[in-house]
């Protein structure tokens, strides 16, 4: 019998690395996604076109405020690093921002695309976040957050596969 409380405490420990793994959704909009609790990262097949959407619950002040910012990626770089340190960054620039409980980009196209395959060939971190270039350099990086990269490249290929 004392087996069964440390299996059941195992289990327990192992859900919230299961929680971790990227989510498909199929039906009349199928859907892969990441959601942290603060921010969601999502890949969907809308009306036959690939969206890319970012949602951040709480936006930052200079993000709630904002009408355009460009948006930046980075699924290659060093697990401690920050979106703006990193190598590999990759920006969508000035996009309208959506602001509904949150603040939120919605891409379609080409973007979507390109960061698709991006968030498929991702290591172990996929860092999504607002951005402006400072004028002396470098970025700012405003409510930028990370997602597991686990299980992105199937949950996505579900989407694409739906996606013309």
């Amino acid at each position: 019998m004392p087996r069964l409380p440390f299996i059941a405490l195992c289990l327990l420990l192992a859900t919230p690395s299961l929680a971790a793994d990227w989510k498909y959704e199929g039906g009349n909009v199928p859907i892969a996604y990441f959601d942290n609790g603060d921010a969601q990262f999502q890949f969907a097949c809308r009306g036959g076109d690939l969206a890319m959407a970012y949602w951040v619950r709480k936006p930052s002040r200079e993000v709630a405020s904002a009408t355009s910012l460009s948006l930046a990626i980075n699924a290659s770089g060093p697990a401690s690093g920050s979106l703006a340190a990193t190598g590999g960054t990759i920006f969508a620039q000035d996009f309208p921002l959506i602001h509904s409980d949150g603040s939120s980009i919605l891409v379609r196209g080409p973007v979507a695309r390109q960061w698709a395959g991006i968030a498929q060939r991702a290591g172990d971190m996929i860092r999504v976040g607002f951005v402006r270039r400072k004028a002396e350099g470098g970025l700012e990086v405003f409510d930028g957050h990370e997602f597991g990269a686990r299980g992105s490249n199937a949950a996505i290929a579900k989407v694409l596969g739906q996606c013309g």
